[in-house]
């Protein structure tokens, strides 16, 4: 069985869209892209480095739709992205160009996918398809980097309610800009009980 692994840049209040660049993703008017740019710094480009090694990929149309017209021209920065498949829910798309690319119809080839032997999957960007793996309890981590700042509107990483779950800090640090990198693994059911004093 492969891990699902979620990669999110979020904002203290969930939002997840546009990280990168003013360009990336305007949908919905949104107007903040690029806001993770004042963040950077060594160790933050360390915890990028690190997620950037090769894995495969499951990632929405939408988000794919983007990489798919990037990707393949900037590999020097990332190689593993153009090396790595490519999983794409679509329900509109068969193919791409773009080599390693394999197109997914539903949930249940998601399950068959993860199912499957090979390498961990890394789910970036695809703030729907997040939703649905979250509500159907596939996901076995969360990798954030969260940035202190909120932003009020746009794609949001919790923005439908995904089923109660658990989670286990598995590695965390600070960057110098304030940016807190946690890593979460599932931890079973929700347990609760009454707050000792």
């Amino acid at each position: 069985m492969r891990k699902i692994i979620v990669l999110s840049m979020i904002t203290l209040d969930g939002v997840m869209q546009g990280p990168g660049g003013p360009e990336e993703d305007t949908s919905g008017g949104f107007k903040y892209g690029g806001w993770t740019a004042p963040y950077g710094d060594e160790a933050y480009n360390k915890a990028m480095e690190k997620e950037l090694q090769p894995a495969d990929y499951l990632l929405g149309r939408k988000t794919f739709d983007i990489w798919e017209n990037y990707w393949p021209t900037h590999g020097d920065f990332w190689p593993s992205i153009n090396e790595g498949t490519k999983y794409v829910l679509s329900t509109t798309r068969e193919k791409s160009n773009w080599k390693n690319s394999v197109f997914l119809k539903d949930l249940a080839d998601i399950k068959k996918l993860k199912n499957s032997d090979g390498a961990d999957i890394h789910v970036w960007g695809s703030s729907e398809l997040i939703q649905l793996l979250l509500k159907n309890d596939l996901v076995d981590e969360l990798r954030l980097k969260i940035h202190p700042l909120t932003l009020g509107k746009g794609k949001n990483l919790f923005a439908n309610g995904p089923i109660p779950a658990a989670f286990t800090l598995i590695d965390s640090s600070i960057t110098t800009k304030g940016v807190i990198l946690a890593n979460y693994k599932r931890a079973g059911e929700v347990k609760t009980g009454n707050v000792e004093v």
